[in-house]
């Protein structure tokens, strides 16, 4: 018996609906980095790390915004009218996904970038620290090496 089919698929208009709807919650690191190198405008992205994270390394362009301090900081430095994009360390962690619900609360529209900053980094997307920009090439597992972005 086929492991995959063991539970058999979904109709075709519950997969739609169910691919649709992940697609309006979240977006990944190539359409972010994507996005930002356009300068694109109504989108903020914000880093809900720790500041030792932050200092660490960050999106370029992104705000810093520690998930305790959404619901008192960002009315004070977030517009109400932009898309709110949240990252965390990666996938192994649910910080963009408690930093997301928290923007939702507040009213504002947000997607997870899933991937988070590892993602990012391991795409070859350039971070910013204290001691400049910093870029690493593709991890090839992750990313084409020989492209910016994966052609999907």
């Amino acid at each position: 018996m086929s492991a995959v089919l063991s539970t058999a698929p979904a109709r075709p208009d519950q997969a739609a609906d169910h691919f649709g709807a992940r697609l309006a919650f979240e977006t990944d690191v190539s359409d972010v980095h994507t996005d930002l190198e356009a300068g694109l405008p109504g989108l903020i992205v914000v880093d809900s790390r720790s500041i030792e994270s932050w200092e660490q390394g960050h999106l370029p362009g992104a705000l810093h915004l520690p998930t305790a301090r959404i619901a008192e900081g960002a009315p004070l430095v977030v517009p109400p009218d932009v898309t709110v994009v949240t990252y965390c360390w990666g996938p192994g962690c649910n910080g963009a996904t408690r930093a997301a619900l928290a923007f939702a609360r507040l009213g504002y529209q947000v997607k997870e970038m899933i991937g988070g900053y590892e993602y990012w980094v391991r795409e070859g997307f350039a971070v910013q620290t204290s001691a400049g920009r910093i870029l690493r090439p593709a991890d090839p597992l992750t990313a084409s090496v020989s492209a910016v972005a994966c052609g999907c």
